[in-house]
């Protein structure tokens, strides 16, 4: 087996080495959204109740901000989507509208989809761990990294590093 490529000194400055990993963003303002509808449905709700929600789905290894989900209830409020149960109650809770059950109708699929998504996250994450795959993704990274940061080039070795990376990936997506 060949061994991987080391990390350089050059790896600290994109993202590998001693410096914070840059999170991928988990999800899109509008599958929180749909996020929100869907558990709004089950039941009435304020923002902390639904940023746990999405937690628990998760199994802990995705929490959206505060930041996220207050600016959406906000805008699908506006939208009409949900409103407010007891406008008098110091924590606001919020319900779906007839107009929020439509719009969740209409993505029931892309719902479905994103609780999947987020369900199996434990498990991506569990896999991902194993230090065996994570040196393996390490070392592409590194390769990766090491050869399109050389200057010129050629289009014959980039269309190499191109076919490499597509048959890598349906290699992956065929294993068993």
């Amino acid at each position: 087996m060949k061994p991987y490529p080391t990390s350089t000194p050059s790896d600290a400055q994109s993202g590998c080495g001693g410096r914070r990993k840059r999170r991928e963003k988990m999800l899109e303002a509008s599958e929180i959204r749909l996020l929100m509808l869907h558990f709004l449905e089950l039941r009435a709700a304020h923002g902390y109740e639904l940023i746990k929600s999405v937690e628990e789905l998760s199994k802990g290894e995705y929490s959206p901000s505060p930041g996220i989900i207050y600016p959406n209830l906000t805008l699908l409020e506006e939208m009409e989507a949900i409103q407010v149960v007891d406008a008098q109650a110091t924590r606001k809770a919020y319900r779906l509208t007839p107009a929020g059950k439509a719009q969740l109708a209409d993505q029931r699929e892309t719902v479905s989809g994103l609780i999947v998504r987020l369900s199996s996250l434990a498990v991506l994450v569990n896999n991902r761990r194993i230090p065996a795959v994570e040196q393996a993704i390490h070392g592409l990274k590194v390769a990766l990294n090491r050869r399109l940061a050389q200057e010129d080039i050629s289009d014959a070795a980039l269309q190499t590093l191109i076919q490499a990376l597509h048959d890598a990936a349906e290699k992956i997506t065929r294993s068993e």
